[in-house]
C-alpha cells in the first residue's frame, strides 16, 4: 500500500506517489508526509544530482527559481504569514528543498524555531499526516497556481 515511499522520486515519476503535486522545470513537487503546517512541500531535483553545487549555473537558477515559485504558490493558496526554505541533504543523497509555510496560529515559542523542533510525535501524529481526502483540494490548488506561475515566468 505504501510501496511508493520506498523510492519517492521514482514513484512520483511513474505516477504512483499520491503526494505528487506537479512537475516543474527543475524537478518534482510533492506534499510533505506531515501536513502539520498545511501546504508543506518538497521540490526534488530531477534529473537527480547529489547537491546544488553539482548543477551548472543555469540549472541552479532553474532549481532556485522553482523553489521560490513554489513558495509563491503556497502563499497564494494557503495564506501563511511567511515561507521558510531549507535545502538539507541529510536524509537522502540527492538534492531536494523543503518549502515550509509558517502561520500566525503557531505557538509563539515555535514561530522562531525550525519546524524540525516540533515534537516528532506531534508532527507525525495521524491527524497531521497527508491524506488524499483531506489534502487533495489543496494539492490541486497549489498545482494550478504553479501552472499559472510557470506560464508567466518561463
Amino acid at each position: 500500500m505504501d510501496d511508493w515511499k520506498n523510492d519517492r522520486l521514482a514513484s512520483a515519476l511513474d505516477g504512483t506517489n499520491p503526494t505528487l503535486v506537479i512537475k516543474m522545470k527543475s524537478g518534482l513537487v510533492v506534499l510533505g508526509d506531515s501536513q502539520l503546517l498545511p501546504g508543506y512541500c518538497i521540490l526534488m531535483a530531477y534529473p537527480i544530482v547529489r547537491c546544488l553545487n553539482d548543477l551548472d549555473i543555469q540549472r541552479r537558477s532553474d532549481f532556485l527559481l522553482d523553489m521560490s515559485l513554489l513558495g509563491d504558490a503556497i502563499l497564494d493558496v494557503c495564506k501563511p504569514a511567511k515561507i521558510n526554505y531549507e535545502i538539507l541533504i541529510n536524509a537522502a543523497d540527492f538534492l531536494y528543498a523543503h518549502v515550509f509555510p509558517r502561520y500566525k496560529w503557531e505557538p509563539e515559542e515555535r514561530k522562531i524555531m525550525p519546524v524540525w523542533l516540533y515534537p516528532k510525535e506531534y508532527r507525525f501524529s495521524p491527524e497531521n499526516m497527508f491524506s488524499e481526502e483531506k489534502h487533495s483540494n489543496m494539492k490541486t490548488q497549489i498545482a494550478g497556481k504553479l501552472r499559472e506561475l510557470m506560464n508567466k515566468n518561463y
